[in-house]
């Protein structure tokens, strides 16, 4: 599945989502993690209540299964989760590679939880029948 991640640094989730000079994408499964690409937003980014600057992150992600921020705002998060992504909030910044050694072993779980659940069937995964090479 599709995983994004919010980064100002390009090796920690660092950043506010609608903040974010950047966006790392990855495709996880069980068995190991895969970089796709990195999407680089410019402009003034940290202007409140510029919803402008969401649209293209939300383009970003529209395939992404999983979010994960340092923080979103309402809107944000509505949007978001209207798009069918689950968003991660850390509660500090956190290494990409930690978090997704962390989601691969929750996915090693012979029952996901019931948000992990719901991200793997927007991909169109289920635990019974998983294709990994999307």
């Amino acid at each position: 599945m599709k995983v994004a991640f919010a980064t100002q640094d390009l090796l920690r989730v660092d950043a506010h989502f609608g903040w974010a000079k950047n966006i790392a994408i990855y495709n996880v499964s069980p068995d190991g993690h895969e970089f796709i690409e990195t999407i680089e937003f410019n402009g003034d980014l940290q202007e409140d209540g510029n919803e402008d600057k969401l649209e293209p992150k939300i383009n970003a992600v529209k395939d992404c299964a999983i979010l994960y921020v340092a923080a979103i705002g309402g809107s944000g998060a509505a949007r978001v989760v209207a798009n069918n992504i689950f968003p991660m909030k850390v509660k500090e910044p956190e290494a990409i590679s930690e978090l997704l050694t962390k989601l691969q072993d929750v996915l090693k779980a012979p029952a996901p939880p019931p948000w992990l659940r719901k991200a793997m069937a927007k991909s169109g995964e289920s635990k019974e029948e998983v294709n990994y090479e999307d």
